[in-house]
């Protein structure tokens, strides 16, 4: 088969490499749709700590079971599914709490295992969900990705009627802002230095939109009883701070440098009495956030703006830094 493999950090190559062959409570699937992500550029460059070398990445796909491992299990031939690629160990003392997403042993298809950018994969069974008729397999790529998003936004609660405001207008932002709106927010406002982002973030149901933080507060009065940031830059994380009224909360969503710092002032976080909290990755979430996929509450054809052939990796790799479009995805015939 053909695989993009990562051989070592900064080299890679899409090549052929023995088709892969499942066991017991797995299926083999043949790739139709998988998304490129910010991680994926953390494995290329080396930056992200848990991934094996070589290795084939692709954590956002969905295909069709192409056979089933020794046994069998409820998936036949045919069936389309997307595949969440969470690999919990299911033992140690976050996954006996009921937080595998923070798993000492934490593994994910595609990040610590080869995974999609590939025609073929193997997954545990468990892991994989059948597609609706009605959602292609473009759109079963996104569900991990706003598997996340749902992750995120249940950490968050946002109440009903509520006004929201996001940091970063991208891939993530954009899903972000309609998956809020879902969840009973009233108004989501949106900030982000890139006008035509901020176009493309109202045209899917933004309320208001700016290039800047300070001069959307300026001109509202007041702070967000829910700020997100969805960026991963400190110097946004510390403008989402600025944006928060007393008693908020921020969600620090995107993923920022390990080593970045923000000043925060302890006293603020008392007197207004601030939250701030993370998410990480997906946790009972791939289950709703297909519903919402399935539900047409999230704009499939809007959020997929470029598409690429496996052989031409490299291009679809400066489609998504080039930050031209939002989601970039590899396709299989």
């Amino acid at each position: 088969m053909r695989a993009l493999v990562v051989a070592e950090p900064g080299r890679w190559s899409v090549e052929d490499v023995p088709d892969p062959e499942p066991g017991p409570g797995e299926i083999l699937l043949a790739t139709r749709a998988v998304g490129i992500c910010g991680s994926d550029l953390h494995i290329l460059a080396g930056e992200f700590p848990p991934t094996p070398y070589p290795i084939i990445p692709g954590h956002e796909f969905a295909g069709v079971v192409a056979a089933t491992g020794p046994g069998g299990g409820t998936l036949r031939p045919g069936d389309r599914v997307a595949v969440d690629p969470s690999l919990f160990c299911g033992s140690c003392r976050y996954c006996r709490a009921g937080r595998g997403n923070l798993c000492t042993n934490w593994g994910a298809i595609g990040d610590t295992v080869n995974g999609a950018f590939a025609e073929f994969v193997v997954v545990p069974e468990r892991n994989a969900y059948v597609l609706p008729p009605s959602v292609t397999y473009s759109a079963g790529a996104l569900v991990e990705p706003m598997s996340c998003v749902v992750h995120g936004l249940q950490r968050l609660a946002v109440r009903a009627g509520s006004e929201v405001l996001i940091v970063g207008g991208g891939t993530i932002g954009i899903a972000l802002l309609q998956a809020a709106r879902s969840a009973g927010a009233v108004r989501v406002d949106v900030v982000d230095s890139d006008p035509s982002r901020l176009a493309r973030a109202k045209a899917l149901g933004a309320g208001v939109v700016d290039t800047s933080v300070a001069a959307l507060l300026a001109a509202r009065g007041n702070g967000y009883e829910y700020v997100i940031e969805a960026t991963g830059v400190p110097a946004a994380a510390r403008d989402a701070v600025t944006a928060l009224d007393r008693g908020g909360t921020l969600l620090v969503f995107g993923v920022a440098p390990q080593d970045g710092r923000v000043e925060i002032s302890p006293f603020q976080v008392y007197n207004d009495e601030l939250t701030i909290m993370g998410t990480m990755a997906v946790l009972n979430s791939f289950a709703p956030a297909l519903g919402l996929v399935s539900a047409g509450a999230i704009d499939s054809d809007a959020m997929v703006t470029h598409t690429f052939p496996l052989d031409d990796f490299d291009a679809a790799l400066d489609e998504m830094k080039s930050r031209q479009g939002l989601k970039v995805q590899i396709h299989f015939d």
